[in-house]
């Protein structure tokens, strides 16, 4: 073989190895490309198979009409109306305090004892006072006696006459002082009382013994209030507002008294709402039946005068689990499936009302927590 045969041979060779070559420096796509997701079907773990289905009774949710209800918590507060402060208009050192806070204590009875200079000066004024009257009240008798006899002229009546006139008004006005200080006129002495202006209990002291009492400028010593009526003040959200109205009644129960069931009367929805919370204060007023202490959280439920549909069920129908509440509904042969549904009250018949989760004529398990103990085994 020539050399020209042997380059023509040769060529051929050399291109299938060039382009053996150039495919092996390309990459496949295919084999780079990452493997197909597998979606892989996830069990409903509210769904349950259990044998014998025919043992667990089914009961069917009843239609009942309803007006929308509203519960909001609260605090029970003094009514301001009612709440009076012991004040002191003298001023002096507390001797005795007799009564303390927390105390009821009625109408007049002598809550705590303040020696005061303010007193002391005061009855000194009257009895000047009391003597100077007496001496105009002499020197008038001997003018009118002169006046008769023609010793004395009209004008010299007339300025005597006046001068005891004047003594009887310094009488009166230094006996009223002494009243408003709480001092009586008959009986001198440099302490005073003071006395309860109302009955109720004491619901702030600012007091102690051998403090002083400066008057109308220091902190009130006492305050009184009357717990007979008091307020109720709960926070509703700007979106339930619309279930308040000022007049209307509304439930009261109480935390410390479960059983008990009281009513209230709204009586002032706040204009303004609170920047952070967006909530309103809403003031009950109620009378205390006894009760009812200062601070004592309640739960107020207010009534809407729109009526909506609402289901109702035996209440053995609905399981309380994690604080949530739940009923199972048949959903095919053998399964039944555990909805979550919120309850309003309970009614008349041992049924409890189901606002949402399942609609009337749906059905649903008589007896929940049978069934939650079978599936649970």
């Amino acid at each position: 073989m020539n050399r020209r045969n042997l380059a023509i041979l040769s060529f051929p060779l050399s291109l299938g190895l060039l382009a053996a070559g150039c495919s092996r420096g390309k990459s496949d796509p295919q084999a780079e490309a990452p493997p197909p997701l597998r979606v892989a079907k996830v069990e409903d773990r509210n769904v349950f198979q259990v044998d014998h289905p025919e043992r667990f009774q089914l009961a069917q949710a009843v239609e009942h009409i309803a007006a929308p209800q509203l519960r909001v918590t609260g605090t029970v507060n003094p009514d301001i109306l009612r709440a009076v402060p012991v004040i002191s208009l003298a001023v002096g050192r507390v001797v005795e305090i007799h009564a303390r806070l927390g105390d009821t204590v009625k109408k007049g009875q002598v809550l705590l004892t303040v020696q005061s200079a303010d007193i002391s000066g005061a009855f000194s004024d009257y009895q000047k006072a009391v003597a100077d009257e007496q001496l105009a009240h002499t020197q008038l008798e001997r003018a009118k006696l002169l006046f008769d006899k023609g010793a004395i002229s009209q004008n010299d009546l007339q300025i005597a006459q006046n001068a005891e006139d004047k003594a009887k008004v310094d009488v009166t006005n230094t006996a009223e002082k002494l009243r408003v200080l709480g001092s009586p006129v008959d009986r001198p002495s440099g302490l005073i009382e003071i006395r309860a202006p109302i009955s109720g209990v004491i619901t702030d002291q600012q007091v102690t013994n051998a403090a002083g009492v400066a008057g109308l400028s220091s902190p009130n010593p006492f305050t009184i209030s009357d717990l007979s009526h008091v307020w109720v003040l709960c926070d509703v959200y700007e979106n339930d507002l619309v279930n308040v109205r000022l007049g209307d009644q509304a439930d009261i129960r109480l935390n410390a008294y479960p059983d008990r069931a009281l009513k209230a009367q709204i009586s002032n929805i706040s204009p303004m709402l609170d920047p952070n919370l967006r909530t309103a204060k809403v003031r009950l007023e109620m009378d205390n039946p006894g009760v009812l202490r200062f601070g004592m959280f309640v739960t107020a439920t207010f009534h809407g005068r729109d009526a909506q549909m609402r289901s109702t069920v035996p209440s053995t129908a609905v399981l309380h689990l994690h604080d949530r509440q739940w009923v199972y509904t048949p959903s095919g042969t053998g399964t039944f499936k555990r909805l979550e549904v919120v309850v309003g009250n309970i009614l008349q018949g041992n049924m409890q009302e189901i606002v949402s989760g399942i609609k009337p004529g749906d059905k649903v398990v008589a007896n929940a927590l049978v069934l939650q103990d079978t599936v649970e085994k």
